[in-house]
């Protein structure tokens, strides 16, 4: 009874493992690496491919002479002939990979010499075509092909594919045997993205971004362009970046630095082009018949300070020979006058204008398609004081993410939608079959329709008339904002340290792109009226013309 019951154990409940071990000491496996998913701007253009490379395998016990196999492979390899001698014989593994990516040449001469026991897979290999286009926010991956940043992680289960093996027949001691059977299981190479980047309008924003440090001599120049109706991004620019063929692996400092997204995954003090939050929630509520709310006419006072719970706040005007002496909301915004909006914020009081905050999605994060996104910094509304409340209204005591407030910028003037960013439109395979498709997603309306284009004409008339000048284009309705923000180090002011920026989009009356420039500590000019705004026309004006997009009527 129990040679049988030995026998039932053997043959059943350990079978399935004996079968396995049995399987793996008659035959090797070479594994096939599927071939990472592509990806492209929004017309299709490779922005991240894969070049036809190999790993180079050695069954050692399969090899004929290890000295002559080490000569040749260092010296075809390029490698150290005592790294090669140490990995073949220092190695417990039967199956000892030698070096990946190497180029079809190289495996050409191998093949030639005809060595004994060397086996070769295709590896990956990702090339970018544009070099440090989109660097951070592509990401990259490792050197075994896995996504280790950027869209190129977030991603990463669909761009990878599942990898495949060919199984050889070999004697006990791993010599193929001759007329053995090979067995081949297909890799299922990865998805592909379709992003909503078009390269050409990223093409524009790497160049000015580029002269905005040259000129300015910036810690860092950024640039933002989405379309306001959907959501979609279409460029993304952090300069400095690097890159992506050659990644600094070595200085794992200089990549984090290099490699981040300041434009998602870093705060700052927005400083002006925060007022049109406040501008907006003062032209909604007045719609609505809210008493604490001006109406667009209004006259402000003329007086340059504000004093909230005994501090001074003061207009950067000096007011002195009637200097915009006399303002209305518009006129507010054309001279970015600060004391007007802690006027709006401290009339309209704490829990409105956080409700504001609420629904422009300050605060908490967009929902954007990217890894690591900030949420920026809000003060509790429970916390706050009139002191803060009124520096919130011009921009100071928040931080927000770029794209925060670009995308709120883009809800405040689209008609009063807010649409989540997205920075990729398809997933698709090989033969061009869409797995998923991501349409705009609507999280809310924050503002009216007529609110909205309120708002818009005075944001025109910013570009037109007031700080924004250097942002118009003769025959096109360009709007925006400027802001000029001092930075804080340790919890002061950094003597001579700016945040100069312009969120502006064109045409007025029916915004279909929305660019935001930041450019972080100029040296010398420091105002967004003067250094960032000019940014915004020149790719405003490029994309024009590639685009052929007509005058105004």
């Amino acid at each position: 009874m129990f040679v049988f019951g030995r026998l039932f154990y053997v043959q059943v409940i350990w079978g399935e493992d004996l079968q396995k071990k049995a399987i793996d000491q008659w035959t090797r496996e070479i594994p096939v690496i599927a071939a990472r998913g592509k990806i492209t701007d929004v017309n299709g253009i490779v922005l991240a491919g894969n070049a036809d490379t190999y790993t180079v395998f050695v069954r050692k016990r399969a090899v004929e002479n290890t000295e002559e196999l080490c000569r040749g492979l260092s010296e075809i390899l390029d490698m150290d002939y005592n790294y090669v001698y140490s990995r073949i014989n220092g190695t417990v593994s039967s199956e000892i990979t030698i070096k990946k990516q190497v180029t079809k040449d190289k495996i050409t001469k191998l093949l030639e010499r005809g060595y004994q026991g060397v086996y070769y897979s295709r590896d990956n290999s990702r090339v970018y075509p544009y070099n440090d286009l989109l660097a951070p926010v592509m990401g990259f991956t490792s050197t075994d092909g896995k996504g280790q940043s950027g869209l190129e992680l977030y991603y990463d289960k669909y761009l990878s594919g599942i990898d495949g093996e060919i199984l050889y027949e070999t004697d006990i001691v791993g010599v193929e045997i001759d007329g053995g059977k090979a067995t081949y299981i297909p890799a299922t190479d990865g998805l592909n993205l379709k992003l909503t980047i078009d390269y050409e309008i990223q093409s524009l924003c790497e160049t000015a971004m580029e002269e905005a440090m040259e000129i300015h001599k910036a810690k860092s120049a950024e640039m933002l362009v989405l379309d306001p109706q959907t959501g979609e991004i279409r460029a993304m620019c952090v300069k400095p970046s690097f890159n992506l063929n050659d990644i600094p692996r070595d200085d794992l400092t200089s990549l984090f630095a290099l490699g981040r997204n300041g434009l998602v995954c870093d705060i700052y003090e927005p400083g002006s082009t925060f007022k049109v939050l406040t501008a907006a929630a003062n032209i909604e509520e007045y719609l609505k018949g809210n008493p604490h709310a001006f109406s667009p006419e209004h006259i402000f006072s003329s007086a340059r300070y504000r004093y909230i719970d005994g501090q001074k706040v003061k207009c950067w005007s000096t007011h002195e020979n009637g200097k915009h002496a006399a303002l209305n909301l518009s006129g507010a915004l054309n001279n970015s006058c600060n004391p007007i909006f802690v006027d709006i914020a401290m009339s309209l009081g704490k829990e409105t204008m956080y409700d504001y905050i609420e629904a422009f999605n300050y605060g908490t994060v967009t929902g954007i398609d990217f890894g690591g996104e900030a949420q920026g910094m809000v003060l509790p509304e429970s916390a706050v004081q009139n002191v803060d409340l009124a520096r919130i209204a011009f921009g100071q005591t928040i931080a927000v993410t770029g794209l925060q407030l670009a995308a709120a910028t883009a809800a405040a003037v689209n008609g009063g939608i807010y649409y989540t960013p997205r920075l990729v439109s398809e997933i698709y395979d090989g033969s061009g079959v869409i797995a998923q498709t991501f349409r705009p997603e609507q999280k809310g309306r924050v503002i009216s329709e007529e609110a909205s284009s309120i708002l818009s004409s005075m944001l025109e008339s910013v570009v037109k008339d007031g700080s924004g000048k250097q942002a118009y284009i003769e025959g096109y309705r360009v709007a925006g904002k400027t802001g000029t923000a001092q930075k804080y180090e340790n919890g002061v002011i950094a003597a001579g340290k700016y945040v100069s920026s312009f969120v502006g989009y064109f045409p007025a009356n029916d915004p279909q792109y929305l660019a935001l420039v930041i450019i972080d500590e100029p040296e010398g000019q420091y105002y967004g009226s003067t250094v960032a705004a000019p940014f915004a026309k020149s790719v405003f004006e490029r994309i024009i013309d590639i685009k052929g997009i007509p005058p105004a009527e």
